[in-house]
């Protein structure tokens, strides 16, 4: 609780995380992923409380640039092995350091960057390793409500879950 508190930055990997890691080719050669609305929802009200969300994937796809543009995250890194020096990269940008970061990752490529930031997670189904090293773990498997979990946490590390489940009634 203590370290969601004081979060400025969520970075996410995409498959496994924000998808359930299937990737769908469509015999054109389209590529398709399933996304969670909850978790575009929990996106959408942790940014309202001024947290930052990015995005950083080893993969290259428009899939998730649109839905990235969907969900108002303008910081989208693809193409990216090493998912540490992309959350640095984020940091300087933002002028933040790592322990103002939390990174949420699923696989083995996640690793270094979950145990760089200041608060690691991670997925139910996640890597045992990951699962090992991360500061929390969802209840949920990545693509099914993970991250809506996650940003959950930093709401009620804040005290505004509460109030922002009220706006909705």
């Amino acid at each position: 609780i203590n370290k969601a508190q004081k979060t400025k930055m969520l970075a996410l990997d995409v498959d496994g995380v924000l998808t359930d890691g299937k990737i769908y080719y469509g015999n054109n050669g389209e590529e398709l992923k399933a996304f969670c609305i909850k978790d575009g929802l929990g996106l959408k009200l942790l940014q309202q409380t001024g947290i930052k969300v990015a995005i950083i994937t080893g993969r290259r796809s428009a899939i998730v640039n649109r839905r990235a543009a969907e969900l108002g995250i303008t910081d989208v890194v693809q193409g990216r092995e090493d998912k540490l020096q992309a959350l640095l990269e984020l940091c300087e940008r933002w002028d933040l350091d790592l322990q103002d970061c939390a990174y949420m990752g699923d696989d083995l490529p996640d690793l270094a960057a979950i145990c760089a930031a200041g608060l690691g997670l991670t997925v139910a189904d996640a890597a045992r390793a990951v699962c090992e090293a991360a500061d929390w773990q969802s209840n949920f498997k990545g693509g099914q409500g993970a991250v809506r979990e996650a940003c959950e946490l930093f709401l009620n590390a804040r005290d505004l879950l509460t109030k922002m489940e009220a706006e909705f009634s």
